[in-house]
């Protein structure tokens, strides 16, 4: 069985983190292999609590992985402090012998701050220029770029290049947080015209979403699909996932 190593954090609600990650590669009969950075307390509504995992605790994680089966993607979401991406950034090896799909988990949905100001700009500076592919919505581009969100769809396509400037070999800008009938996410590759995908908007809200098209992503780059596929599979599959709670 492939397996796909999850560096995120754990949410009590089951919503997202550790657990939607876990489900997700299940369902596309991939292998989780877990180095957690956190654990949060949560509900729908708000955070209550966050213990970081000291940094060696997780680096030593991520070694045992890679000692115990081959890896064939990694998956990485919350890390909430610069010495954890710091950590993790010595950690990784290349993006050309392991693919890695980063979801930049900056806040929760609630509005709590899940990364510190030192890890934006380690995430920015060191972690990005690893990654072969980065899964931001609108509001976690903007921040990521010092920008107002984008409102049109040529401000996505030009954060979506600029995000690409940061070192990313692709960056999945989602459209989930615009408006419209259609929820459209682009895919940036550089030397490459823009890919959309596109699928009619559910109108409810699920938590976890993000973790689970980065998750699905991964999976399929494990699985050996290429990047734009992967993107697709993990675009199928979070609309269906937000269609059953209509």
């Amino acid at each position: 069985m492939t397996a796909v190593l999850v560096i995120a954090a754990s949410d009590s609600s089951g919503g997202a983190g550790l657990t939607r990650d876990v489900q997700v590669l299940a369902h596309f009969g991939c292998d989780p292999l877990c180095a957690l950075t956190a654990v949060t307390a949560q509900t729908d509504a708000q955070v209550i609590a966050i213990h970081l995992v000291p940094a060696p605790v997780v680096t030593a994680q991520i070694a045992a992985a890679f000692a115990d089966r081959r890896v064939g993607a990694i998956k990485i979401g919350m890390l909430g402090s610069g010495a954890t991406v710091l950590a993790v950034s010595q950690s990784l090896p290349p993006r050309a012998i392991v693919p890695l799909v980063l979801d930049p988990v900056l806040a929760a949905s609630s509005g709590a701050a899940l990364l510190d100001s030192e890890g934006m700009e380690a995430l920015r500076t060191r972690l990005l220029p690893l990654t072969t592919l980065v899964t931001p919505n609108i509001p976690e581009a903007a921040r990521l770029l010092g920008a107002a969100p984008a409102r049109t769809h040529e401000e996505l396509e030009r954060q979506a290049r600029a995000l690409l400037d940061l070192g990313p070999a692709a960056v999945l800008l989602k459209g989930g947080h615009a408006s419209g009938d259609t929820a459209a996410d682009l895919l940036a590759v550089a030397g490459e015209p823009t890919r959309v995908f596109s699928a009619p908007r559910v109108r409810t809200a699920l938590r976890g979403t993000g973790c689970a098209l980065a998750s699905a992503i991964a999976a399929g780059l494990a699985q050996g699909l290429v990047l734009a596929q992967a993107c697709e599979q993990g675009k199928r599959y979070v609309t269906k996932l937000l269609r059953a709670r209509e």
